[in-house]
């Protein structure tokens, strides 16, 4: 059955676009712009976050084994993404189509008001018509400033813009039962955000060639857009006519399912525990209200301790008797009226329903 989306983001892992010899798979590119193409033409937004800079980097210069592995990072990037963009937009141009870079840094994330802006930003190129080509700017990201990987930025997208479906694409079905390349093994075809599934207990743990992240992150990842409101399909890019084929609703791949849909700022809660600052614990009686589903509050009754600083309209994380995360919110007061509240009644909500997230 074809699937009723009206905008989508749409991931390209490097495993997808490089080459087996570390280069990049142009043909590959062609096919999926091609693909494209034809989604925009049916009269849908389409979104792309590709990998794929530092593969593009190494097919332009030699790099001496000598040097720094972050140094050559930023130096494969730098280059391999002006050729990458231009790969995309030579491609895009033979449909009559444009498309534009937006390079973007954890840091863009953690402000509500950067945030605000890069929406804006991507919303007139959607609304004139153009592609926006999204990829982590590896030239000022490093190390603890990274996202996971590109999985995690497309989840971001997909929150930030509203999208209706997220699609990554990697180089295997799905998710599998077990190893891939064991012949009991088969792809899960439906999960559904109710079910909260450990995927490490099946998932194998080792990453993608060229990428970062491997299944576990990227079903902790569906789960979590999942469970915003989008729904999640991870299939095999490498397979021919995959995005047509997926919207029309006629290939093996695992769809996460979404939940009801959150509000905007929800959405921005959902993935700022980076951003978070102050940390409030609570006890069990407290947890179980506020993760039952139900439109409920945080309320200093439920607090045993305030363990990190934060001040009126910060974002905070919300953590159990055993220190696991439980959810983030923004506080309607500071750390110290908190303290001062900590276990009473009838004191006015630490942080108020429409502005938490459950993480659990």
């Amino acid at each position: 059955m074809p699937l009723p989306y009206q905008k989508v983001v749409v991931k390209i892992g490097s495993n997808v676009i490089t080459q087996a010899n570390g280069l990049p798979d142009t043909a590959r590119i062609k096919h999926l712009v091609e693909q494209i193409a034809q989604i925009k033409q049916k009269g849908i937004e389409v979104i792309l976050v590709s990998s794929g800079a530092v593969a593009s980097g190494r097919s332009l210069i030699k790099v001496s084994e000598k040097q720094d592995a972050v140094a050559t990072r930023q130096l494969l990037a730098a280059i391999g993404q002006v050729k990458l963009i231009n790969t995309y937009s030579d491609f895009f141009g033979a449909h009559e189509m444009t498309c534009a870079q937006v390079l973007v840094t954890k840091e863009d994330f953690r402000d509500r008001v950067h945030y605000l802006n890069m929406k804006n930003c991507m919303q007139i190129l959607l609304q004139n018509g153009v592609i926006p080509v999204v990829n982590e700017n590896d030239v000022v990201s490093v190390t603890e400033l990274m996202f996971t990987d590109n999985d995690e930025l497309a989840g971001l997208i997909a929150s930030m813009m509203n999208a209706d479906a997220l699609f990554i694409l990697s180089n295997v079905d799905g998710i599998y039962t077990g190893d891939p390349k064991l012949a009991h093994s088969k792809v899960i075809e439906k999960i559904n955000t109710g079910t909260a599934t450990d995927f490490s207990s099946f998932v194998s743990t080792g990453k993608s060639q060229f990428g970062r992240g491997g299944m576990i992150t990227k079903s902790t990842i569906a789960q979590k857009v999942a469970k915003l409101g989008i729904n999640v399909h991870i299939s095999n890019g490498k397979t021919d006519h995959i995005l047509t084929s997926l919207l029309d609703g006629n290939v093996v791949h695992t769809h996460f399912v979404a939940d009801k849909i959150k509000s905007g700022q929800k959405k921005w809660i959902a993935h700022a525990e980076t951003a978070a600052t102050g940390v409030v614990q609570l006890n069990d009686g407290a947890k179980t209200v506020l993760t039952s589903g139900k439109a409920t509050s945080l309320l200093p009754v439920g607090i045993i301790a305030v363990k990190a600083d934060f001040k009126k309209g910060d974002i905070i994380k919300v953590i159990d008797e055993n220190e696991k995360l439980i959810g983030l919110g923004i506080a309607k007061y500071g750390s110290d009226k908190a303290r001062e509240r900590i276990g009473q009644k009838n004191q006015k909500p630490l942080v108020h329903y429409d502005y938490f997230y459950a993480a659990i």
